[in-house]
């Protein structure tokens, strides 16, 4: 058997890189690495700026000049970052050495000593990390869930009146309506998108420990914790004062285990979305030209809501554990951050590619009206909880003496099938009052929603 040429390993960057393509933009070595460029330049400018060991503010040709390094960052810069981390072997010194060279053409080369100036490696890994993840949740995340909740929110609207029987523990049980069941994934998922959005994103610029030492004997006169402040907020984090060696990645716990709530809802959603299509609720439109199985013709298979079933399990697994370990470092530093923060990006893969199937998924079911209609009129039984309900009321309103109600009704329908006309005849003869009797009469399983359309005005 002959080799292979060299093959990627994840199927995000094979099969599925088509869905999760944009996260590479920010959450790939090179977004990471054109993030820390970033840093390193903003920090060049900001020293300058307060005319630190005798330099002079940059004018602003000079400023974007500067910035135009990270605006024009690409292929060439990708492969010489690489060709001088083979020698440095350190990925953000190569960074440094970058922006150095880069000095030269423009005519800063004196100001080079002050790249990376006072600068431990995590003072820049951590604020690239800020960057590009905050990019990457707000430019591509979000959008695709809130994507996901506007599909929900008009199938939530579409349905809001037809009404199904609902399967409590999988079994007959009070109607509801396909609007209202959908519109309770809106808002559950409205809420997380909402925290999301909510999430700080912290940031250090404190030195080896967090105690601006070399800072500090650098230039003892000058407030570095003002100018620490200044930077970090500059590019629009949240300063942490109050740091190791490493920003203490809390932020980062908070926003992932939010995201991998979202995907458990999202996991819940498909798994409902899934049986409704078993029990023929939904029926799935063909697909031109597709397959469902390799054997069977007839079948399409719900693999959109399966695939971002497991993609999800996937991604909060991911996620999960950056979670319960980025908050643990070994006294003032250890490298286990460093690996692990290089998964952030499938973390989010997996997620973002499973909202890509659900709300691909979404487009290809349809709702079959009339199998929930003889659905609830085979289920005439489940109107037990309404009679036994209204003779209660009755009874406390002294126009009924039956005793203990619920058991009545019980021996009339535990598992049991009654028809319409069994139970006219039942309410018939009850001792209730009139206008009772007429409402009870009157009840049709279809008809016993309660306020479920109404509750869909809820949704915002």
């Amino acid at each position: 058997m002959s080799p292979l040429p060299p093959q990627v390993l994840s199927p995000l960057d094979g099969r599925y890189r088509a869905a999760v393509t944009e996260l590479g933009e920010y959450l790939s070595e090179a977004g990471l690495n054109r993030a820390r460029v970033q840093v390193e330049v903003e920090w060049l400018i900001t020293l300058t700026d307060h005319k630190l060991f005798g330099s002079s503010p940059l004018d602003a040709e000079q400023k974007a000049a500067l910035r135009h390094i990270v605006t024009s960052f690409g292929q060439a810069e990708i492969d010489e970052l690489a060709a001088l981390e083979a020698t440095t072997r350190h990925d953000v010194k190569a960074v440094e050495y970058l922006v150095r060279r880069r000095l030269v053409p423009l005519g800063l080369e004196h100001i080079s000593e002050l790249t990376h100036f006072a600068a431990t490696s995590e003072d820049i890994n951590n604020l690239a990390y800020a960057l590009t993840v905050r990019a990457a949740v707000g430019d591509v995340w979000l959008p695709k869930l809130r994507a996901v909740i506007e599909a929900l929110r008009g199938r939530a609207v579409e349905y809001r009146a037809d009404a199904m029987l609902a399967r409590t523990h999988g079994q007959p049980a009070t109607p509801t309506t396909m609007g209202k069941e959908i519109a309770v994934f809106v808002y559950r998922l409205e809420r997380i998108a909402g925290q999301v959005e909510g999430n700080d994103y912290l940031g250090k610029f404190s030195g080896a420990t967090g105690t601006f030492a070399a800072h500090v004997a650098a230039e003892p006169s000058v407030d570095w914790p003002a100018i620490s402040r200044e930077f970090v907020e500059g590019l629009g984090l949240t300063w942490n004062p109050l740091t190791t060696q490493i920003e203490s990645h809390d932020w980062q716990a908070e926003l992932y285990t939010r995201v991998s709530h979202a995907n458990r809802v999202l996991h819940n959603l498909a798994t409902d979305v899934w049986s409704y299509i078993s029990i023929g609720y939904f029926r799935q439109i063909p697909q031109a030209g597709a397959t469902g199985s390799s054997t069977m013709p007839h079948k399409i298979n719900p693999i959109r809501f399966e695939n971002a079933e497991a993609n999800l399990e996937l991604s909060s697994a991911i996620l999960d554990s950056l979670s319960a370990t980025l908050v643990t470092s070994r006294l003032q530093r250890d490298l286990t951050d460093s690996t692990t923060q290089r998964n952030i990006g499938v973390g989010f893969g997996h997620s973002l590619l499973a909202l890509d199937n659900i709300l691909r998924g979404l487009g290809e079911i349809d709702i079959d009206r009339v199998l929930l209609a003889a659905d609830l009129d085979a289920n005439w039984e489940i109107l037990g909880e309404a009679i036994q309900t209204v003779i209660r009321a009755e009874v406390t309103a002294g126009r009924s003496t039956i005793a203990d109600p619920y058991a009545l009704l019980k021996e009339l329908t535990r598992g049991k099938r009654i028809g319409q006309a069994d139970l006219a005849a039942f309410v018939s003869g009850l001792e209730i009052g009139d206008a009772a009797r007429a409402r009870l009469l009157a009840l049709t399983p279809a008809g016993y929603v309660g306020l479920a359309d109404p509750l869909i005005d809820h949704l915002r």
